[in-house]
């Protein structure tokens, strides 16, 4: 199988060759075409050093000079190119102290990660070079790590979360010899950022069988060091209608939610969304055991983890409030506002996620074949509240912080709890929503919480 470069790549690569260089292809970009699926992240590799780089094009910029890695700005796109090199020691089990420039492309693979991303593409007659029996492992669905596995992991820890990140990805297992130097060298993950395992972690939970991915994380170690939250809740028994523990109830919810294309959020409130139960297990009088107060615990386990994991407020924030109302109760007897009221504490844009929750949830208890009437039902009935346009948030309401200055209220906080106070109003009697009501009302109000 040959790669046949796009009119701009072919361009690209002719100016390496009419300089006296060669240019490759390499990493992911060609694994995937091996593969038969899309991938335009193109990295290179060259024997053409950094400077002669510049010199050969006039739009560049330093984005690894240090390791020898130019990004070219060439047609509008940008084409990241390294010099082939040999990495010095990795004293902080990620970067190597030095790096030296070579001229074999030989070398340059042979410090990479796996076969399977150790394959490149002679630019531009596009013949696939394949010096670790890379597309021998593709064949077999296995991730290799090129060498001595110990000594790849010890240059670069973050390499085993990458291994279970492209078993996930890929729905491939990982080579037993490799897997071995993961166990034994587990730990030395924690000399890895946060930042850079998070990433990992996130891609491997959005992966298309996170299952191959989490399993490996469990029996490396990996994840009693990354994620011991999830690791305590293999072999927990929940007993009722649940026939299995709950390890395997988090991990069918996940894959639920991979197979349906779930957004991110989602899968990750489903992979969390019941690990509280480890904390709030208790004998119940008429059940085996109950939980009370498990989404809450299990809310406040996922923001700790997302907190050690350095993730954005709003990934923390989006995920922890789809784990915080997965236990959501609906009954046909709601009241109209009883389901207004409940649109306002979810908010409109964290429905769906919700619901999806609620279904990965469900589906994910074995022994209970799960019935999505009523859940169809209430999302029947949310809709007919959304279609009336009521008020629902503070700015549906026909009256604003600034208004009730203008009635000679203070600035302060007493007009959050005015406001806050009228939306629960109109929420229950929608009428309410007039100017007029509205202003005397917060007269009223006020006068209670400023005296």
């Amino acid at each position: 199988m040959r790669f046949i470069p796009d009119p701009i790549l072919k361009e690209f690569s002719e100016v390496f060759t009419a300089n006296g260089y060669s240019l490759y292809l390499v990493g992911g970009a060609v694994r995937d075409f091996l593969l038969k699926k899309d991938n335009h992240d193109y990295d290179f590799t060259t024997d053409a050093e950094p400077a002669d780089i510049k010199r050969m094009f006039r739009r560049t910029i330093d984005t690894g000079i240090k390791h020898g890695t130019v990004t070219v700005i060439f047609s509008k796109r940008h084409f990241e190119v390294t010099t082939f090199r040999t990495d010095g020691d990795y004293s902080d089990s990620r970067h190597p102290e030095s790096v030296t420039f070579v001229k074999s492309l030989e070398e340059d693979l042979k410090r990479r990660d796996f076969t399977i991303n150790a394959m490149a593409v002679r630019l531009p007659d596009g013949c696939v070079i394949d010096l670790n029996d890379g597309r021998k492992d593709l064949r077999k669905k296995l991730i290799r790590a090129i060498g001595n596995p110990d000594e790849r992991f010890r240059e670069d820890a973050l390499r085993m979360m990458r291994a279970c990140r492209f078993s996930s990805q890929l729905g491939f297992d990982i080579e037993k010899e490799t897997l071995l130097a993961m166990k034994a060298l587990s730990g030395t993950i924690s000399n890895i950022s946060a930042e850079r395992i998070k990433e990992e972690l996130f891609r491997l939970v959005d992966g298309k069988d996170p299952r191959k991915g989490l399993e490996a994380m469990r029996v490396t170690g990996l994840m009693d060091i990354i994620v011991p939250e999830l690791s305590r809740t293999y072999g927990f028994r929940q007993g009722g209608i649940h026939n299995e523990d709950l390890y395997e109830h988090l991990l069918l919810a996940l894959e639920t939610a991979a197979e349906n294309g779930y957004p991110i959020k989602v899968k990750l409130a489903a992979l969390l969304h019941d690990i509280g139960k480890t904390e709030t297990r208790e004998k119940g009088e008429t059940r085996e055991y109950t939980f009370y107060g498990h989404d809450r615990k299990s809310a406040e386990m996922a923001a700790e983890i997302f907190r050690r994991l350095k993730t954005s407020n709003e990934e923390r924030e989006d995920v922890c409030h789809l784990i915080d109302n997965h236990m959501f109760s609906y009954t046909p007897d709601w009241t109209d506002g009883a389901v207004r009221r409940f649109i306002r504490k979810v908010g409109i844009d964290s429905i769906n996620p919700l619901f999806q929750l609620r279904i990965a949830d469900m589906c994910a208890t074995t022994g209970h074949r799960p019935d999505p009437s009523m859940l169809f039902a209430f999302a029947d009935r949310i809709n007919e509240e959304l279609e009336k346009e009521n008020a629902l948030s503070l700015k549906d309401l026909k009256i604003d912080g600034r208004k009730i200055m203008e009635l000679g209220i203070p600035k302060g906080p007493a007009i959050g709890r005015i406001l806050d106070t009228l939306l629960d109003e109109v929420i229950e009697n929608p009428d309410l929503n007039n100017e007029g009501y509205l202003e005397k009302r917060a007269i009223s109000l006020s006068q209670g919480l400023l005296q």
